[in-house]
């Protein structure tokens, strides 16, 4: 084999060996699509993406966005990650007499218990989390979920 493809084989084995994550370009993308879909429905939408080990990938803010939302956003891509499970079902979990109350409370108080993130997977994995916030619970819900369904349709075209 010449060193050409000793490289090749070696940098294949290597990326097959490291767990996937969200890349900077997916992320950017992801973004785009999501704050494209929150102006078409009047919010001014922080969108946050977080990699496969919750560490921030990227946050963005439509002008005019709420200050606090970016804190938020950040901490829904956060939440999904360290928890696998996207905000709205760790709400239901975290409700008085839940299983979960009171969990908003850990982890330096970066754990997010209403609607707006999603974690994102690829072939069954969690490479990934999204955080948005600016609208109602209900918005953010509404856009997490789309970004979730267009990040799918990404990994999908690949």
């Amino acid at each position: 084999m010449d060193e050409k493809t000793v490289a090749e084989a070696v940098a294949k084995a290597v990326r097959g060996a490291l767990p996937r994550s969200i890349t900077p370009r997916e992320a950017h993308q992801l973004a785009k699509a999501v704050r494209c879909r929150a102006r078409s429905m009047g919010v001014k939408a922080v969108v946050a993406v977080s990699d496969a080990h919750a560490n921030p990938v990227l946050c963005e803010a439509e002008e005019g966005a709420y200050i606090a939302s970016w804190d938020i956003a950040l901490n829904k891509s956060y939440t999904v990650v360290a928890l696998k499970m996207s905000t709205a079902e760790l709400a239901k979990l975290a409700a008085p007499g839940g299983e979960l109350y009171g969990i908003q409370f850990t982890n330096g108080g970066k754990i997010v218990v209403f609607g707006g993130g999603e974690p994102l997977e690829e072939g069954g994995k969690i490479v990934g989390g999204l955080g948005v916030s600016g609208g109602s619970a209900e918005q953010d819900t509404a856009l997490a979920a789309y970004g979730k369904q267009i990040f799918k349709e990404m990994c999908d075209a690949e």
